[in-house]
Order: C-alpha cells, then sequence, then structure tokens
C-alpha cells in the first residue's frame, strides 16, 4: 500500500488532505490551549475562594478558629489550595508537553510538506517541459515532411514542361532534395526527442512521483502518530497529578476525623466560664411568725449595708446576685425585719402586708443592684461609652484571667525584643569604640537611652498587670498546676506589688462587675533577690570553623590577625555588625570582618 503507486494522479488531492491534517493538528493545538486557561482559570477561583474564607489575622474571627472543627476548614482551605496547585501543574505541563512540542513540530511538519511538494511541482515542470519539446519536434517533422512533398510534386511539375528551361528544373530538383533533407533531420530529431520523453515519462511515474509521494505519505503518517502521542500525554499529565489531588482528599477527610466535640466544649468553657459559683439554696421565710421572721444570708432579697454583717466564702463576695436578673425594675426596699436591732416581740410594721411568695420571687427576680462604690459607677459608664477598662475589670474573673496573662505574656515578649536590640546597639557601639573608622560610638548613645527607656516602661506595665493578675488569681477558685499562669519571664525580677485591700468583684445584671473593699482579702507577693555577682567567664564554645580567603593585619584592639588559608574556631558569627569572633587557641581570640573569612558553621554546636 504505496501512495506512490496507488495515487500516481493525485497530487492536487494529496496537497490539500496534507493541508487539512496540519489544520487538523493546529486545531489539536488550540484545543489543548483554551484547556491550560481553563485550568488556571480553575485553579485562580479555587485560590480565591480559599483566601477568601481565611480567617482575618487580628482579628475576632481567628480567636474563633481554635475550635477543631474550624482547624478542619481550615486545613480543607489549605488542601483546597493544594488542589488549585495541582490543577496548576497540569495546565503548566499539557503548557509545555504538548502545545510547545507541537507548535514546533508543525513548523517543521510545514517545511518538510512544502518541499515534499516542491520537488513533486518541479518533476512535473519538467516532464511538461520535456512534452512540449516532443510536440513541437513532431509538429516540425510534419511541417518538413509536407514542405518535402510539395517540393517533389513542384519538381515533377516542373520536369514534366516542355515550356520549362533545363536550368529552372534542375534549381526545383535541388530544392526537392533539400526539403527532403530537412524531412530526414526532423524525423530523426522528433524520433530522437519522442525517447528522451519516454524515458523521462517513466521515471517520473515509476521512480519520482512514487519516491515523492512515499515521503508525503511517511510525513503525513509521522503527523498521525504524533498526534496520538500528544492524546496520550494530555491523558498522563492528569494522571501524574491524581495521586496528589487524592492525597489533598484524604488530607481533608483526616482533618474531618480529627474533629473532636469533646474538645470544642471543653474550649466553649474555657472560652466563657465566669469563674462565680452558682447561688446559694434560699431559705424559707416563715410569715406565720411576723415577729420571729428572719431572712437568709443568701437570700435573692437581702441588701448590703444594714447592719448585718458580712458573711465570707473563702474569699468570695457576698450576696451574689443571679446572673439572669433583669434590669427593668429598681431594687426593693428591705424588710422591716431585717435589721438586727429589730425588737424581737414588737408590733408588725404597718408597711408589711402578706404578699405571696411568688409576688415577692417576681421583685427579686427584676431588682437591679445599687452601685456601690464611684470607681463601679464610673466602670459602668465606660462600659456604657462602649471603652474596656485597662484591667479587664469588666470580664468575669476566668476570662479576666486569661485576658490578663496574655497581655503579660505579650508584655514579656517585647521587653525582649527591645532587651535585643539594646544588646545589638550596645555590642555595635564596642566595635565603633574599637574601631573608631567605623563609626562614631557618640552616635548611638541616644538610641541606647531610648530603648532602655523603653524596656523600663515595658517593666513597669508588666508589673502592672503582674498585680492585677495575682489579685485574680487570688481570688479564683484552687485550679490545677495545668491551668495556672506559666509566664512569668520576669517575675523574679519585678515582683509585682499588690495593694492590700484588694477588692472583691460582684456581678451586676449589665455583665459588669462592682467592686468593695475587702477587709480580710491580701494577696502577698515574695520576691527574689538575685545575686549580682558571678563567676568567672568561662570561654566560649567554638560553634564551627573558618577558612582566612585574605590575610588581615589586626592592628586595633579586639582585633586579630590571619593568614590567608589559616583554619581557625568560631566562637560568635556575624550578629549584622560585619565582624566575626574567631579564636586561634586558649589566649588568642578576636574579632575579624566576616567578608575575609568562610565560615563552616557547626548545627548541633549552633542548635544547642
Amino acid at each position: 500500500m504505496s501512495w506512490g503507486t496507488e495515487l500516481w494522479d493525485q497530487f492536487d488531492n494529496l496537497e490539500k488532505h496534507t493541508q487539512w491534517g496540519i489544520d487538523i493538528l493546529e486545531k489539536y493545538i488550540k484545543f489543548v490551549k483554551e484547556r491550560t486557561e481553563i485550568e488556571l482559570s480553575y485553579a485562580k477561583q479555587l485560590r480565591n475562594l480559599s483566601k477568601k474564607y481565611q480567617p482575618k489575622k487580628n482579628s475576632k474571627e481567628e480567636e474563633e478558629y481554635k475550635y477543631t472543627s474550624c482547624k478542619a476548614f481550615i486545613s480543607t482551605l489549605n488542601e483546597m489550595n493544594d488542589y488549585a496547585g495541582q490543577h496548576e501543574v497540569i495546565s503548566e505541563n499539557m503548557a509545555s508537553q504538548i502545545i510547545v512540542d507541537l507548535a514546533r513540530y508543525v513548523q517543521e511538519l510545514k517545511q518538510e510538506r512544502k518541499s515534499n511538494f516542491h520537488d513533486g511541482r518541479k518533476a512535473q515542470q519538467h516532464i511538461e517541459t520535456c512534452w512540449k519539446q516532443l510536440e513541437s519536434s513532431k509538429r516540425r517533422f510534419e511541417r518538413d515532411c509536407k514542405e518535402a512533398d510539395r517540393a517533389q510534386q513542384y519538381f515533377e511539375k516542373m520536369d514534366a514542361d516542355i515550356n520549362v528551361t533545363k536550368a529552372d528544373v534542375e534549381k526545383a530538383r535541388q530544392q526537392a532534395q533539400i526539403r527532403h533533407q530537412m524531412a530526414e533531420d526532423s524525423k530523426a530529431d522528433y524520433s530522437s526527442i519522442l525517447q528522451k520523453f519516454n524515458h523521462e515519462q517513466h521515471e517520473y511515474y515509476h521512480t519520482h512521483i512514487p519516491n515523492i509521494f512515499q515521503k508525503i505519505q511517511e510525513m503525513e503518517e509521522r503527523r498521525i502518530v504524533r498526534i496520538g502521542d500528544s492524546m496520550k500525554t494530555y491523558a498522563e499529565v492528569d494522571r501524574q497529578v491524581i495521586p496528589i489531588i487524592g492525597k489533598c482528599l484524604d488530607g481533608i477527610v483526616k482533618a474531618a476525623e480529627s474533629i473532636d466535640q469533646k474538645n470544642d466544649s471543653q474550649l466553649v468553657i474555657e472560652a466563657y466560664k465566669s469563674g462565680f459559683e452558682p447561688p446559694g439554696d434560699i431559705e424559707f421565710e416563715d410569715y406565720t411568725q411576723p415577729m420571729k421572721r428572719t431572712v437568709s444570708d443568701n437570700s435573692l432579697s437581702n441588701s448590703r449595708g444594714e447592719g448585718k454583717p458580712d458573711l465570707k466564702f473563702g474569699g468570695k463576695s457576698k450576696g451574689k446576685l443571679w446572673p439572669f436578673i433583669k434590669k427593668n425594675k429598681p431594687p426593693p426596699p428591705p424588710p422591716a425585719s431585717a435589721s438586727p436591732s429589730a425588737v424581737p416581740n414588737g408590733p408588725q410594721s404597718p408597711k408589711q402586708q402578706k404578699e405571696p411568695l411568688s409576688h415577692r420571687f417576681n421583685e427579686f427576680m427584676t431588682s437591679k443592684p445599687k452601685i456601690h462604690c464611684f470607681r463601679s459607677l464610673k466602670r459602668g459608664l465606660s462600659l456604657k461609652l462602649g471603652a474596656t477598662p485597662e484591667d479587664f475589670s469588666n470580664l468575669p474573673p476566668e476570662q479576666r484571667r486569661k485576658k490578663l496573662q496574655q497581655k503579660v505574656d505579650e508584655l514579656n515578649k517585647e521587653i525582649q525584643k527591645e532587651m535585643d536590640q539594646r544588646d545589638a546597639i550596645t555590642k555595635m557601639k564596642d566595635v565603633y569604640l574599637k574601631n573608631p573608622q567605623m563609626g562614631d560610638p557618640a552616635s548611638l548613645d541616644h538610641k541606647l537611652a531610648e530603648v532602655s527607656q523603653n524596656i523600663e516602661k515595658l517593666r513597669l506595665e508588666t508589673q502592672k498587670f503582674e498585680a492585677w493578675l495575682a489579685e485574680v488569681e487570688g481570688r479564683l477558685p484552687a485550679r490545677s498546676e495545668q491551668t495556672r499562669r506559666q509566664s512569668g519571664l520576669y517575675d523574679s525580677q519585678n515582683p509585682p506589688t499588690v495593694n492590700s485591700c484588694a477588692q472583691d468583684r460582684e456581678s451586676s445584671p449589665d455583665g459588669s462587675y462592682t467592686e468593695e473593699q475587702s477587709q480580710e482579702s491580701e494577696v502577698k507577693v515574695l520576691a527574689t533577690d538575685f545575686d549580682d555577682e558571678f563567676d568567672d567567664e568561662e570561654p566560649l564554645p567554638a560553634i564551627g570553623t573558618c577558612k582566612a580567603l585574605y590575610t588581615f593585619e589586626g592592628q586595633n584592639e579586639g582585633t586579630i590577625s590571619v593568614v590567608e588559608g589559616e583554619t581557625l574556631y568560631v566562637i560568635e558569627e556575624d550578629k549584622g555588625d560585619g565582624w566575626t569572633r574567631i579564636r586561634r587557641n586558649e589566649d588568642e581570640e578576636g574579632y575579624v570582618p566576616t567578608s575575609y573569612v568562610e565560615v563552616y558553621l557547626d548545627k548541633n554546636a549552633k542548635d544547642s
């Protein structure tokens, strides 16, 4: 099955067919290109979707994502982000392995097709030229034969005519001979050209055209194989990312399985636990004996400050009000018999009438406590204006403790950051003192004083919040060691000063807590003294080695001379000032420019 033998006369149709094959290849390239654009668009939409539902930083929404269900949702968003990345990989691989490759192949295919059909047209033109030569020689031979016949007839006519002279007859005879000779030459030429044409025609139809058509057939078959391979690659690119996509889906399933409803319930407790104890039982009030009626200390109708001594229960506030008391009614007047100075057997006050217990209970439930001090009034106004007190006194004790603990930790981190900055400035100043050409040491004094002032302010702020924290922790019920405060980086250096007249917190219906001075609660904080004396400084351990790239003459104090190619020990790496501290032996150590040495740090020593 060969195009050269089967389709020897279908040159134009083969030209159209091969052009159609190239068009099909270009159409497939366009299809894959649009698929890559779809994959990129899909990946972009997935990433935008994942980003849209990510919690915003430093917002309340971010705090809510501590629950396992929310963490699983975050994991799902992250996995979807990775899932989108795999679609980007599909797009990139299709573009590099199919589109670019096929585009290059199409150009090569066009060149090869153009070359093959150019050879075919050249062969056609050659055989057409041979045919034209044959036709021309044939017509010339025919014309010469006719002219020879006419010349012969004219000679015979002249020879038969007795009136014609002998010279004219001889001239006609010579002309006839010339025409016969020309006819013979034309015949020979025609015969030669005919043989040549037959040879060229045989070569054209049995050699040239079959070879050219065979090349075109092979070119077309390679195109078909190439488009088939591209389709396989198209499927393989998708198949390669299936395991990773499966891992993404497995990650989503794993995140879903990690949801712990018990843990979330415990987190709700930690988030909203107030630290208060529920109110005690209400004692029965016997109205059948009005002269001997007593009021329970834990009764909701008990009003403070009317001569009845305050009862303390483990440092808790007295007479706690119920957290669900409404705020739409003023507090009821205290009963006449609530005072300890009431006459035991006196007549009942005429203002006191017997009321149903349910009616009195409704009054208790709708009563609003009085504000007992100016600080409570100020706090209540602040809450209504939307301002949060600095000591978080508007929160329940447990929540207040957590907020104060968080604030102390943040302040400690800021102090550590400022101390690191101070150490860096101090070291830079020492370098300037030893090497004045590097900078003016006095230029760092202002910055050093500013950092020291910031540290002192932060420490005072930390002391203030630690004092409030100690106050709250002294009032909360006994808790396990795991839930107690674990920070305290600077507790030993800065013992919090707590006022002995700490005040009890008492709940109010609007969510704030009034304060009242306690005569029995006093928080005592033990201070720890530090010894300013230290042992003799031990030599710093080596954290790696270095090789001197250039010779350095250490002429200034604190520097050390090194020779190119020398290997030494590194005891302190560059902290950003351009100097590295090295050691040659136990007695020789100093600083060299970091650019003069090539440092090889020991990872284990650095980590330790």
